[in-house]
């Protein structure tokens, strides 16, 4: 009886430490086919800061961040962005303040952007498995090793364009609003040549002045208020 249960004991601890080598080796997994992942955005990548001048570009739908060296594409890392529900904001933005362990949750580095509805930016994450996905409340989540390179060759000021994600406009736009459908406007008068400015969202008298300029040119009543039916006619 006693040898039945000795052996019965080996087995259940036999079982077990398979289970835990299982676990262990799937994790090991996991990691590996994740770093080939963060490669497949680009073999022989720079480590190297960009000589010139920075500039980054966020790219929403394939939740990819570039970095640019005097225009020309420098560097790409893989990235996670907003959740459906809480959407990272398009337009063009500038880093506007920097910052080491900004809080829980945001890994090593922050990159503070100057969205006017919100607080976004570009940080790290304690949630590595998220990166790739779209998984956060709005802002763009780098690997912490990433984001710790990136912060250093980025300066304040560094111009940030968030792109490609298509925004549906569901209300009149007007003078004073301001939102992502503001932006999703300013890019497409700008596309058209009627827009010059910076799209940061904000329909000020720049935005209102491009409205007009469509309108007239349209042969549409002149009153710089971007309507739904303006805007289901420009395509957003």
């Amino acid at each position: 009886m006693m040898s039945f249960r000795f052996r019965r004991s080996r087995i259940f601890y036999g079982i077990a430490i398979l289970a835990i080598l299982s676990i262990v080796f799937s994790i090991i997994g996991f990691e590996y086919m994740d770093e080939r992942e963060l490669a497949s955005v680009g073999n022989n990548q720079p480590t190297e800061a960009p000589p010139g001048k920075v500039s980054v570009v966020v790219k929403i739908q394939s939740r990819v961040l570039e970095v640019y060296n005097d225009d020309q594409l420098y560097k790409k890392y893989r990235i996670a962005v907003g959740k459906s529900e809480t959407p990272t904001p398009i337009g063009e933005w500038n880093v506007v303040w920097k910052d080491y362990n900004w809080g829980t949750g945001f890994g090593t580095r922050w990159m503070g952007l100057n969205v006017p509805w919100g607080t976004y930016g570009i940080h790290g994450t304690n949630k590595p498995w998220s990166i790739g996905q779209f998984a956060s409340h709005g802002c763009i989540r780098m690997r912490n090793k990433d984001v710790e390179e990136l912060f250093e060759w980025i300066p304040v000021g560094t111009p940030v364009r968030i792109e490609d994600r298509k925004i549906k406009v569901a209300r009149s736009l007007k003078f004073k609003t301001a939102g992502s459908d503001v932006v999703a406007l300013q890019l497409k008068l700008k596309e058209l040549g009627y827009f010059q400015g910076r799209a940061d969202g904000l329909f000020g008298s720049m935005t209102e002045e491009a409205v007009k300029a469509y309108q007239s040119d349209k042969g549409i009543p002149v009153s710089g208020v971007a309507t739904k039916e303006l805007c289901t006619a420009l395509g957003i």
